[in-house]
Formats: structure tokens, sequence, C-alpha cells
């Protein structure tokens, strides 16, 4: 089978059908009947259910959240778990983030990258398969999500009722394979036992604000103050701080309020180290003024238990795994209101050998004496497939096929849809020299690469589900 030619007589309606895709402004919102996690993650969903009606395909949707696309009679199930969803745009874009746009043979889009550019090219690559007309050993079923972003409840809810596959890949990472994913927590520090300040201080913290989510490292904070006091020299000192740092604010005085943002860089939460977080970046200019006994709590708090490393040290819950790597911590939100106090949204991703349930009671019981609790906790367990397993062999192969690139199936702290199988691995779409763009400004892909990433995927089903290599090892 030429495996580049059949992908070229279908580049035209594949960049087409992802376009159409690509301006779904599929951002998780509120529920409402017949759209449980916001109606754009819907709306995309269905357009992945319609071009697979439209193309022959049986498809059932789950829950209105989830759904699946299948080929082929008979056998066992192998799965491609993709997700339509995104994270919020952010600020900075050159272009609408929601009308894609080709530059210089790039698409430029939110979730070009992340995750719809990788489902659409593997759906694609059934699409030519099953037009081949050839038998299917295995069944092959492309299982759509809409809240892989957030809170997984798409794959809950699928899995409650559907077929779990015997094994399949997550087009959602990298090539040529990730064998191993850490294990990926997210949690809420909260700020208890607020005082009533019995003298009147200088400087009241009123509000501060930074990030959306807890996968994301937040690129933008804002701070409110009251300034009772020589706001002159507060001001001085901000921008003495800027400078000293080299960091990027702005500030205004506003009905007697002294209004502070900061600007940093946006990255993966998997990743904390690539970005830079605008909120504790602002907390750190706060811990040097005097304000009133909350926020100094919740300053002091953040400084001690967040700031300054991101391995998980000052949680008490770092560890190292020769292949999974480091625990990694991002601070995805930070909140403080002076009614209510201050929330930590944590995002934290650990290796096997860390004790997670454990870390959690002992964090908690420590940091009480500090005025905080541990709460809302949700987590899921390290995935791991050994690198001799014969679906990670032929996959790795099937790549090599296509690509001079003897690099070596790998792991990450990220979390892909391969969690969630019993045996599943994260399969593309990133190349070595891709530039990762997931989760940022100026989301791209190249067109070259959607297309080499189609015709890998397309060997891969040929090989696993029309041949049966799966059974011949």
């Amino acid at each position: 089978m030429d495996y580049k030619s059949l992908v070229e007589l279908h580049r035209e309606a594949l960049i087409n059908d992802l376009k159409g895709l690509l301006e779904i402004e599929s951002v998780k919102g509120e529920a409402v009947e017949g759209a449980p996690v916001g109606t754009g993650p819907k709306q995309a969903l269905d357009y992945m259910m319609e071009l697979g009606e439209r193309d022959g395909f049986l498809t059932k949707t789950v829950d209105s959240i989830a759904g699946h696309i299948e080929a082929g009679k008979g056998g066992p199930l192998f799965g491609i778990l993709g997700h339509v969803d995104v994270v919020p745009p952010g600020s900075g874009w050159d272009s609408e983030p929601f009308t894609p746009k080709v530059v210089d043979g790039t698409i430029v889009a939110r979730g070009v990258q992340d995750d719809k550019g990788p489902t659409m090219a593997a759906y694609y690559a059934m699409k030519i398969l099953n037009e081949q007309e050839l038998p299917f050993k295995y069944r092959t079923r492309l299982i759509i999500g809409t809240d892989e972003e957030s809170d997984w409840k798409c794959t809950e809810a699928y899995f409650k009722s559907e077929e779990m596959p015997e094994a399949g890949f997550a087009p959602d990472a990298a090539f040529p394979l990730i064998h191993g994913e850490k294990g990926i927590s997210t949690f809420n520090l909260v700020q208890k036992n607020l005082q009533v300040d019995e003298t009147e201080p200088n400087i009241e913290l009123k509000v501060l604000i930074s990030g959306e989510r807890y996968n994301m490292v937040p690129e933008d904070a804002e701070a409110k103050l009251k300034v009772l006091q020589n706001m002159s020299e507060v001001i001085q000192s901000f921008e003495d701080f800027l400078r000293e740092n080299e960091a990027e604010g702005n500030y205004e005085v506003d009905n007697g309020f002294l209004k502070l943002g900061i600007q940093g860089k946006s990255a993966h939460g998997s990743t904390p180290e690539a970005g830079i977080n605008a909120g504790l970046i602002l907390i750190d200019f706060l811990s040097r003024l005097n304000m009133d006994d909350n926020a100094e709590s919740f300053v002091s708090f953040a400084t001690e238990r967040l700031a300054g490393s991101t391995d998980g040290s000052l949680l008490g819950m770092d560890a190292s795994h020769p292949e999974l790597g480091e625990t990694s911590v991002n601070v995805g939100m930070i909140n403080y209101t002076e009614v209510d106090g201050g929330v930590f949204g944590v995002n934290l991703r650990y290796p096997e050998g860390l004790d997670f349930k454990a870390g959690v009671e002992n964090l908690d019981a420590e940091i009480m004496e500090q005025g905080f609790t541990v709460e809302d906790v949700d987590f899921q367990p390290p995935h791991y497939v050994d690198k001799n397993d014969p679906l990670v062999k032929i996959l790795t192969e099937t790549y090599r096929n296509h690509v001079e690139d003897e690099s070596e199936p790998f792991t990450i702290g990220g979390g892909t849809y391969a969690r969630v199988l019993e045996k599943g691995v994260a399969y593309g779409a990133m190349f070595n020299d891709t530039e990762d763009t997931m989760h940022q400004k100026n989301e791209r892909m190249k067109i070259e690469e959607l297309l080499l990433a189609t015709e890998i995927y397309l060997e891969a089903l040929h090989r696993i589900c029309i041949k049966g290599e799966l059974d011949e090892n």
C-alpha cells in the first residue's frame, strides 16, 4: 500500500475538514441540557460524528459528552482516543484563534496541535483504510472526548457503557512513542481561619487573580491594593521590582485603589519550568510590602511552599524514577479576596514510587499550622507499558519507516487518553523538530507534518487492524 500517495489524494479534504473543526470554539463552558461540558465541545463532537456518518462509518454518541466512529466488523477492538475540546486561547495572538489561518504552509489556530489536528489525521487514516475495502481483523474505533483539558468526565462516562479496546493509542503527544506517563493530580490549598486586624494596616490586599486552569502556567496576574499612605513609594517599589527581575508589568490608580498587573509566559502544566508563572511573580513583589495579616499569611505561604521550585520538594512530595522522571508542580490558579482568603490550585505530576495519598495527608497536617488545608483532591496514578510490548515495537517501527529517526520510546509528565486504556500509548503527532505550541498563543501545525502523521497512522492501522500483526508477536 502506497501510504504517501493515498494521503496526498486526500490533502485538500483533510485540510478543509480540519479547518471546519478548528472554527468551533470548543472551550469548556457551562453545562446545559444536551451539553454537559458546554455547547462548544458538544458542537465539535457533533461535527466529528457528522463526518463519520458522511463517510459511511458506524457512529455513536454517549451521554452527549463522548462518541466513537467505527470501522470493521467482528474480532477484537483497537482504539484511537482523541479529543476535540481545547484550552482557552489566552491573549497576544497574531490572528483570531478560532479563525484558522494558513501562513507559510502552517495552520494557526487554537487546538490545531492539541488535539484537533492529530485527531483529524487519525480519522483520515481510518477513512483511507476503510476505502480500500479490505477485511478488518481488528475493529477500529476512533473514540472522541470533549473534556480532556479539564476533568475527563468524557472518558469516565464513555467507558461506563462501552467496550474497552484490547490496545490502542492516543494521537496527542509526540513521536516516536510515549509508553509511560506520570501520575496526575489536582488539589486546592485553601486558606482558613481568617483573622480581623487589630490595627489598621497601611496596605490592604483586596483581590489577587491569576490563572484559569490547573494544567496551564498562568500568563497574567492582577492585584488590587488599598494603600492608605505613601502610594508613590509603593509604585516606585513596583517599578524597581520590574526592572530588577526583568519582568513585564503595569499599574494604574483607580478611585484610590492601586491595581498591579504582571505578564508571564504560559506553558503546559506538565512542564511548569518552561513557563513564567505571573501569579507567583506578583506574590514575590507583594511579599516585600507590609500588608494586612491575612494577606501576609497568604503571601508567606506561597513564598514558603510554592515559589522557587517546581520539583515538589516544598510540598514534601518530590520523587524520581529512572524512566518517568521527577515530580513537577504547577500552580495553575491563584485567587485571593479579603473576604474569603486565598486558594492555590495545584497540578502535581508524579512518577512511580511516590505514595501520593500519604503525601497529601502529610501535607495537610503540616500546613494546618499555617492556616491552610488541602481540599478537592483528584488524581490518576502513573501509566506504563513495557518498551518490549508488541504494540510499542510495531508503532515505533512504523514511525521509523517514514522518518529518519532512531529515537527510542520515552515517558512524559503530561497526561493523554492513553492512560485510560488497559494497554495504551501516546503516538504523535509532534516530531522531534516540531515546536511545541500546545496551550500557547499562535498554536500551529505544519501542513506537511499533518500529512506525514496521517501516513504514519495509516500504516500503523493497516499493520495492526488489517494484517493483524499484534497477534503475530
